[in-house]
């Protein structure tokens, strides 16, 4: 275990350093905090910035692992959990109630109620560091992010002097989806004509497999199209999705039970001029909102893709195309999970090039790579897991991925 003392130490080293972004750093910095270390490390790409002891949670109240970002920042906060305890320099990371926050007492062992504690100098000049929306990663072990090189990955799209809006229609967002396809608009400095990247908040991605809401929302969709009034296309089959099934049924000339099997499925998108749903499928979050989504093809759909997350590093100035940065957590899914989504092979976090190896089974459409680079900017990030997000991610957060530690025995 690295010593406490050395861990200080180097805070205090990086603190006095000119090059220490204490002050201030010239790219999007991203925090990884160790739960066997007990340590944090601030990371600007994959240079070190600055290191820190921390204390995260005891025995019943562990601190969930995973991919978070900062959501809320508090210089005075008091817990409305734990009898107005303080927590000072509060960075909050889900809004179930945990966050990083300073403290008079943070012990070389885990003994908080699930934050993640900080010694009180260093939360204060970490909460100078950042702003909402950079990227904590907790983890059993410590991580250290090295660039990734993929054809895959996205790139800034060039300058075109073309009209700002894409004539691609894509999926709306689940919380969207009652509103139609969605056209990304591309923002315009002052005076221009043409699209440029977007000079919003940094995007968010995640790339995960379909599931049966997908699917079911496609059926929705198809009904629509058809004339059958499904009600909302929200991926949840209810009183008038199933009436709509066996109005379609019965026009087909087959039992109308309003069940939905694979053949009735298919013969109802392609009724519709529709291509049957993908295995994966790609969401964009900006500014702590859902965007668009829409759908990819994973390879070898029976293998794991593992949890991985990458950050989009960019200097517009030099000219060049841009780093990204990524590191691989370990993730271990119950074997219903598995079960549910076809998987037989499990992910390896430790081996070598697997963020490339999974990158390499992915196929996005040119029209949705597009639309994606024309978004892309410094600090944009880009999560892959297995499963969705689950209930952390909500209004107000980026994608939020939790992991699950490695079954006891």
């Amino acid at each position: 275990m690295v010593s406490r003392f050395a861990l200080t130490a180097s805070f205090v080293a990086l603190l006095l350093s000119p090059a220490s972004g204490l002050a201030g750093s010239r790219g999007p910095l991203q925090i990884i905090v160790s739960k066997d270390q007990q340590s944090l490390v601030v990371y600007d790409g994959d240079a070190v910035i600055a290191t820190s002891p921390v204390s995260t949670g005891k025995a019943g109240h562990t601190t969930p692992s995973g991919i978070f970002s900062i959501l809320e920042k508090r210089r005075h906060h008091k817990s409305n959990i734990y009898s107005n305890a303080p927590m000072p320099f509060m960075q909050r990371l889900t809004w179930s109630g945990i966050a990083l926050h300073g403290s008079n007492h943070v012990p070389d062992y885990p003994a908080s109620h699930g934050c993640v504690r900080l010694p009180s100098a260093f939360a204060a000049s970490l909460f100078k560091m950042t702003d909402r929306g950079v990227h904590v990663l907790i983890s059993d072990r410590q991580m250290t992010p090295v660039e990734v090189k993929s054809a895959l990955l996205f790139r800034p799209a060039p300058i075109e002097i073309e009209p700002p809006l894409s004539d691609v229609p894509l999926r709306p967002a689940i919380s969207q989806a009652a509103d139609g396809p969605v056209e990304v608009a591309m923002r315009q400095p002052d005076g221009a004509t043409g699209a440029t990247r977007s000079m919003e908040e940094p995007i968010r991605i995640l790339i995960t497999r379909s599931d049966l809401r997908d699917d079911m929302r496609e059926v929705q969709a198809s009904l629509e199209v058809l004339g059958y009034a499904p009600g909302t296309v929200d991926g949840h089959s209810g009183p008038a999705t199933v009436a709509a099934l066996r109005a379609f049924q019965a026009s087909e000339g087959l039992e109308s039970d309003g069940k939905l099997t694979l053949e009735l499925t298919d013969r109802l998108l392609r009724k519709a001029g529709r291509t049957p749903p993908q295995n994966g499928k790609l969401l964009v979050r900006q500014g702590f909102k859902p965007l668009f989504e829409a759908g990819l093809t994973i390879d070898n759909p029976d293998e794991a893709l593992g949890t991985h997350f990458l950050q989009f590093r960019h200097n517009e100035e030099a000219g060049a195309e841009g780093k990204w940065f990524g590191v691989t957590l370990e993730n271990h899914l119950p074997s219903s999970t598995k079960k549910r989504l076809g998987i037989s092979t499990e992910a390896d976090p430790f081996a070598y090039n697997g963020i490339q190896r999974t990158l390499a089974r992915l196929t996005i459409a040119d029209d949705v790579r597009k639309q994606v680079e024309q978004l892309l900017s410094e600090g944009s990030s880009l999560s892959i897991a297995d499963t969705d997000s689950g209930l952390e991610t909500g209004p107000g957060t980026d994608f939020i991925t939790i992991t699950r530690p490695r079954p006891a025995g």
